[in-house]
């Protein structure tokens, strides 16, 4: 049986997130937790909040104990991009992006 919990429109770019789920998967959930726990990245907050969604869903809709459950993958997907622009010289302009994530947690019964 698969779980699945989402985060969408995360403030954080993909590419600093991706490092940090690549750890998760594989692990069980309890494992998963610490991990994310003791980490001092703003992705690992972020992802630790998607899996504790994940393990509530788990918990409530499915009726099971999230004991029996391992992480299969933690897919991060690019999210739409804010466009901000940082003046320079001689009237011009730089563009910025603030970009954003979209997080999903997959949990799978052992």
């Amino acid at each position: 049986m698969k779980i699945i919990a989402e985060s969408k429109y995360v403030r954080i770019s993909p590419s600093k997130v991706v490092p940090f789920a690549r750890l998760l998967k594989g692990l069980s959930v309890a494992d998963a937790l610490k991990l994310t726990q003791f980490s001092n990245k703003k992705a690992a907050r972020l992802v630790g909040k998607t899996l504790k969604s994940a393990i509530a869903n788990v918990e409530n809709n499915a009726k099971l104990s999230a004991d029996k459950f391992r992480v299969e993958h933690v897919l991060v997907g690019q999210g739409p991009s804010s466009k901000r622009y940082w003046s320079r010289s001689r009237g011009m302009a730089r563009p910025i992006l603030k970009r954003s994530s979209h997080i999903q947690v997959v949990l799978v019964n052992d």
